[in-house]
């Protein structure tokens, strides 16, 4: 974000369930990814259950600081070692955490700027 621009707070995670997930009081119930600007709704990957750089889209052209995954309730979504690689070198520090996990970390480090979620809401 700019210096200039006026800096607006992140998205605030309200909750978090098996399937649904509360956002400064929206509900969803597909994956999302949360940036300092707002939610991306309706997350989708190539394979639902492994995470690719294709699946991060645009979110890399200007890095965040801080980029946390959530990998599902239950951690069934996976990340390999390479897509891991290619993101931190990126300069990015990367979290990655069951979702109900990654939502609390988010909660705990958005406020302090640069951080994006890309969060699996179910297995």
């Amino acid at each position: 974000m700019p210096q200039d621009a006026a800096r607006r707070e992140p998205p605030r995670i309200d909750s978090y369930a098996f399937g649904r997930i509360v956002v400064d009081g929206e509900t969803y119930t597909n994956d999302v990814i949360i940036t300092p600007e707002g939610v991306r709704p309706e997350w989708w990957r190539e394979e639902g259950h492994s995470l690719s750089m294709k699946d991060l889209g645009d979110l890399l052209n200007d890095p965040p600081e801080v980029l946390i995954i959530g990998r599902g309730a239950n951690g069934v979504m996976s990340v390999s070692e390479d897509v891991a690689e290619a993101i931190r070198d990126r300069g990015v520090e990367l979290v990655i955490e069951k979702t109900g996990r990654a939502v609390e970390t988010y909660n705990e480090r958005a406020p302090r700027g640069g951080v994006v979620a890309g969060l699996h809401l179910t297995c």
